[in-house]
């Protein structure tokens, strides 16, 4: 699966971004894509994600109230509405998808557990 991360960008506290995933390849074999972030010296961190079939939803608690993850299955692609950005969610996005099923959402949102990377997209929020 091959993936193309789009919309960062800058933004003030309190606003909004949207980002956009789209993949291409073995779609068909997709069973979650999600967005993980990442700023200097610290590890991915898992962000949100969709199940590719059902359509359930996952976030961190830091995001759950602002962030809204959605999916068109049609064109392959996967949406992260950002509301209410804080300067602490200034990082790198990157958007991924896995092709594995994993008993519980934990593992899911360790970076190990996905087998496909978008490049990432830099978000800044300004104070």
């Amino acid at each position: 699966v091959q993936l193309q991360a789009s919309g960062g960008g800058l933004v003030q506290t309190g606003g909004s971004l949207r980002l956009s995933c789209a993949a291409s390849g073995r779609t068909f074999s997709i069973v979650t894509m999600g967005w993980f972030r990442q700023v200097p010296g610290k590890d991915r961190e898992f962000v949100a994600r969709i199940n590719w079939r059902g359509g359930s939803v996952f976030y961190a608690d830091s995001v759950k109230t602002r962030f809204t993850i959605s999916s068109d299955k049609f064109k392959n692609t996967v949406t992260l509405l950002m509301n209410s950005l804080e300067p602490g969610d200034t990082a790198v996005y990157y958007c991924a998808a896995s092709e594995t099923r994993y008993a519980g959402s934990w593992y899911y949102t360790q970076e190990s557990r996905w087998g496909s990377w978008g490049q990432g997209t830099l978000v800044t929020v300004s104070s």
